[in-house]
């Protein structure tokens, strides 16, 4: 590959960037690890597809904001780097497939001039900071959350706490106690909440932690009724320091923070939280928000051109389905909904360019694939709908049953086991075709997942589906898991879906249909779906739709999922490989020494922090690489500490008094210049005696 460098005014980003390739340069030549550089990479937004030798790039868009400049540049990269489509998903992400690795690099520089990342995307680290759409212009939230979580983002993107933790960390931002945001399937979500104190209006939030999906939900347990605004920031970041230290990280399936909080319990939890509120950066993080810059607002008579509505019925069912009068008086957003949240680049351009003139300056990316529309005059309501009629994205009932959730499943996920899109676009037909007057039932949401990880939310979902597989007459076939009940409740509290039942894949519509039937037939007047599967229960629901799970009479096509040509088979992906043995303790300690170069620069910059952060992550990385080098597990740096002490120090074979007295320091004191500096020397003088120890056992060896 050519080497590549780039010219960016962030001189952060750029270094960001020019790593990224060195990175690549490494793994190509077989000098690093697939499993190193997949940590990485996936930090800087690059994830492995299905299909070997391309990657998936995700685009973070901080609470799914975007200007109409910044929806340009990334429909102009999906063109260059991309197949020219732009998935939104229910992260409020926006990604781009088929994209050469090599390229990667040079792709992100070009996103950065319009101050887009890729950074800390995916991996293990603080993922993109979710929020209600409607932030900013919800009629009913005490006050506007977007700076907040603005600041949050801005705070914890390269933080030396978040960047190697043993599993990926989701924060959410609601705008009321509506909770849009799903504070409750979040590591962290928040509810804005106002009290009066001493006659004065003080902001806070209410505040959940424990949260999450996947293949086992949990429900978040509530950590404040009430936490000020100005601590919000201080909290989480105490919250990642613990999470860092005491979570899972051999085995991925347990290494989430709600099966940490499962496993010490919440009190014990809420404990080891607050020994690290000393040795955070700052106490306090207030945010000025009435300093926060508003997007720029559309004139208040452009020139349009002329146009004309095609169907006028379509339009009357968009305007009361997609609408809104928002906070500010005489405003209107408008929804779009864009169907499996793929919106090609040649319909972004348009719709950006027409639009300017009557829209904000800030789209929002929903949770639901969508997109949202701010600060739009009633009467230009009739152009927008004829722009949209124009791409084919004039369709009615925005979060309604019909706008079906769906992550990308099969079609470039690794991890997908049966379609998602396929089967999404087969049910919203049934609902179209069959019970149009659904378009405005806003209580009932479908959400469906390639497998049981559930990005696509089906965990969630009054109607539920996920990927699987199922045997007959030993040959395999596409399979839905069915879930019922879940959803939203409001002020923290969530449900999760109750699996019922798996089906073959082909069976999906029967399924809604079969639901959609009785609830018609035996729901009680105005009485809601979750209500309705309430009062029958699980295993009416079981026997009601057992008859679709019947293998004994399957066609050929049964065997076929949806939008395949070819039989089923359960294939995943295959990722990158380096082909070449490595030295996997040198690499490790390279991490580390890189690790205490990180800390002097930060020094460099006063970042006292930083500095001890990164010096306590060398000191775990040479510990560790000491353990695994004697064939010790390390599943947490909390067991690091203790294994290193064990085997190393109360043995003599490491002449230290403690190991674990010597790290911990980390927050027994404030973040003070002389503790970063002593503190960065014991972790050199530990680094260099570890690699004084790892010369002399090899001299030992090669001399026995």
């Amino acid at each position: 590959m050519q080497s590549f460098r780039t010219e960016l005014e962030n001189p952060i980003v750029e270094k960001d960037i020019i790593e990224l390739e060195q990175k690549i340069r490494l793994f190509r030549e077989g000098k690093m690890s697939d499993e190193k550089f997949r940590s990485l990479r996936l930090a800087r937004g690059v994830y492995g597809q299905r299909q070997q030798g391309v990657q998936m790039v995700r685009i973070k868009l901080p609470y799914g904001k975007m200007t109409l400049q910044q929806w340009k540049r990334i429909a102009d990269i999906s063109d260059e780097y991309s197949t020219g489509n732009l998935h939104l998903t229910t992260r409020q992400d926006i990604q781009i497939h088929f994209v050469s690795l090599d390229k990667t690099p040079e792709l992100w520089a070009k996103l950065e001039i319009d101050d887009i990342t890729l950074r800390e995307a995916c991996g293990n680290t603080v993922r993109n900071i979710t929020a209600s759409d409607k932030a900013g212009i919800d009629p009913e939230e005490p006050f506007d959350i977007t700076p907040y979580a603005d600041a949050a983002f801005r705070y914890f993107l390269r933080n030396p706490v978040c960047q190697d933790m043993g599993r990926k960390f989701k924060i959410s931002y609601s705008s009321s106690d509506r909770d849009t945001a799903f504070s409750f399937m979040h590591d962290l979500g928040v509810i804005p909440k106002v009290r009066i104190v001493d006659g004065k209006e003080v902001r806070g939030f209410k505040v959940m932690v424990g949260g999450g999906l996947g293949a086992q939900p949990y429900l978040a347990k509530t950590a404040f009724e009430f936490l000020e605004a100005d601590q919000l920031i201080p909290y989480t970041e105490s919250i990642l320091r613990v999470f860092d230290r005491y979570g899972e990280r051999t085995s991925r399936h347990k290494a989430r923070m709600k099966f940490l909080i499962a496993k010490i319990g919440m009190e014990e939890f809420e404990r080891l939280v607050k020994e690290e509120y000393k040795a955070v950066k700052l106490k306090s993080v207030p945010v000025d928000h009435a300093a926060w810059k508003e997007p720029a607002l559309p004139a208040a008579n452009p020139a349009l051109p002329s146009y004309t509505i095609k169907d006028p019925k379509q339009y009357e069912a968009w305007k009361k389905t997609n609408t809104f009068e928002q906070k500010q008086k005489g405003y209107y957003g408008a929804y779009v909904r864009v169907p499996l949240g793929n919106i090609s680049s040649v319909n972004s351009r348009t719709l950006l360019e027409k639009l300017a003139p009557v829209v904000a300056d800030d789209v929002r990316v929903t949770v639901n694939q969508g997109l949202l529309l701010k600060y739009v005059l009633p009467e230009h309501l009739p152009y927008v709908f004829s722009l949209l009629e124009e791409v084919g994205f004039q369709a009615a009932g925005f979060d309604s049953i019909a706008d079906i959730t769906a992550c990308p499943g099969t079609d470039t996920c690794n991890l997908g086991i049966s379609s998602s899109t396929g089967i999404a676009a087969a049910l919203e037909e049934v609902i179209h075709n069959e019970f149009p007057d659904l378009i405005y039932n806003n209580d009932i949401k479908i959400k469906i997942s390639g497998c049981m990880n559930s990005c696509g939310q089906h965990g969630m979902a009054h109607i539920g589906f996920h990927g699987s597989s199922m045997k007959s007459g030993g040959k395999v076939l596409p399979a839905l898991q069915v879930l019922l009940g879940g959803g939203l409740v409001g002020d923290g509290v969530g449900r999760v879906s109750d699996k019922v039942l798996k089906v073959p894949s082909r069976k999906g519509p029967d399924v809604l249909r079969t639901l959609l039937h009785d609830y018609e037939t035996n729901g009680e007047k105005k009485e809601l779906f979750n209500d309705y599967y309430d009062r029958k229960g699980e295993k009416y629901f079981y026997e009601l739709l057992k008859p679709l799970a019947d293998l004994s009479v399957l066609g050929d096509s049964d065997f076929i999922d949806w939008g395949q040509a070819e039989t089923f088979s359960t294939a995943i992906g295959v990722g990158e490989c380096a082909g070449v043995m490595i030295d996997l303790i040198a690499t490790l300690l390279f991490e580390a020494e890189e690790k205490l170069e990180w800390a002097a620069q930060s020094f460099a910059n006063n970042s006292w922090a930083d500095g001890i952060y990164h010096s306590y992550a060398c000191m775990i990385q040479t510990a560790k690489t000491m353990l695994l080098d004697e064939n010790v597990n390390c599943n947490t740096q909390h067991g690091i500490i203790a294994d290193f002490d064990k085997h190393f120090v109360e043995t003599g074979r490491f002449k230290i008094d403690s190991f674990k007295t010597m790290v911990l320091q980390i927050n027994q004191h404030e973040p003070t210049e002389s503790f970063a500096k002593q503190y960065y020397q014991q972790a050199k003088a530990f680094y260099d005696r570890a690699q004084e120890y790892r010369l002399e056992k090899q001299a030992a060896s090669a001399n026995a």
